[in-house]
């Protein structure tokens, strides 16, 4: 590492987003069983066995609800093909809150192995690095004290900028993970309502948020790939102008391409809600 300080200071927070970006490249990767050691998902499990309960009496209350609105008086249920009707619509919805939790996680399985065809399809087993270039190295470090002085304001400005972006990618990679622990914990509850036809939009809408909380993945996966293309082609430097403005160019260069990708990231859920059309 160069003994400039500017360029320290640059090269520390390409580090730090070198080092969020490559954590994003393995958290995507995980499942919430492995997510830090499994230590929540047994906490999740505890909490969704605990409401099996309550999702096993709700769904009673929503058949009959359903009954009661779906059937004119009660001799018609009486009727074979009815009577037939309500108890296969009975039996479904009471699988899906027993199984609820291994519907989910054969989803959540399906939608890892598209994220990991994109990953092989794109031939990236990890994030590529952004580096700092050699011609910004040396045009820093060959400045004298007084023309280094604007060169410290741009760099602490552009650091700023790359170390906060990179917290917000990484924490919004964690917030998706929050939100499966969320869904799989609460999800006997919106599962019963499958066995009322007039309530049964709740547990549909359940699973396709759901669903698309696991695309999030995909979506962060894709920007993350089209994101090392960027970086495997560095920005243009201009060795022409001073070294203010090369620096300056070359930050806004990197910020620009940086908050592409953190905004990519950031959309994943209306992206994905978009295409399931929620």
């Amino acid at each position: 590492m160069s003994d400039n300080w500017v360029v320290q200071n640059l090269e520390n927070a390409l580090s730090t987003w070198n080092e969020k970006l490559a954590e994003i490249w393995m958290l995507i990767t995980q499942s919430p069983e492995e997510f830090k050691g499994g230590a929540i998902w047994e906490v999740i499990l505890n909490i969704h066995g605990a409401l099996q309960a309550i999702g096993y009496a709700l769904l009673v209350l929503f058949f009959l609800v359903g009954v009661v609105k779906t059937c004119g008086s009660f001799s018609e249920t009486k009727r074979p093909e009815t009577a037939f009707r309500l108890f296969i619509r009975f039996a479904i919805a009471k699988g899906v809150v027993t199984y609820g939790l291994e519907l989910m996680l054969a989803l959540f399985d399906i939608i890892q192995g598209i994220t990991s065809t994109v990953m092989e399809t794109a031939g990236m087993g990890t994030a590529d690095e952004t580096v700092l270039l050699p011609e910004i190295v040396t045009a820093v470090e060959e400045c004298g004290f007084l023309e280094s002085i604007p060169l410290w304001a741009v760099t602490i400005i552009g650091s700023l900028f790359i170390t906060v972006l990179s917290f917000i990618m990484i924490l919004t990679v964690y917030g998706r993970f929050f939100k499966l622990y969320l869904y799989t914990a609460i999800a006997p509850v919106p599962l019963s309502a499958v066995a009322g036809e007039p309530t049964q939009n709740i547990g549909i809408s359940f699973l396709k948020n759901y669903a698309a909380v696991c695309l999030e993945g995909v979506i962060i996966v894709l920007a993350c790939v089209i994101f090392s293309l960027f970086a495997s082609s560095p920005p243009v430097v201009d060795t022409g102008a001073s070294v203010v403005s090369m620096v300056w160019s070359y930050i806004g260069q990197l910020v620009f391409n940086m908050l592409v990708l953190v905004g990519s990231v950031k959309m994943a859920d209306r992206v994905v809600k978009e295409m399931l059309a929620l």
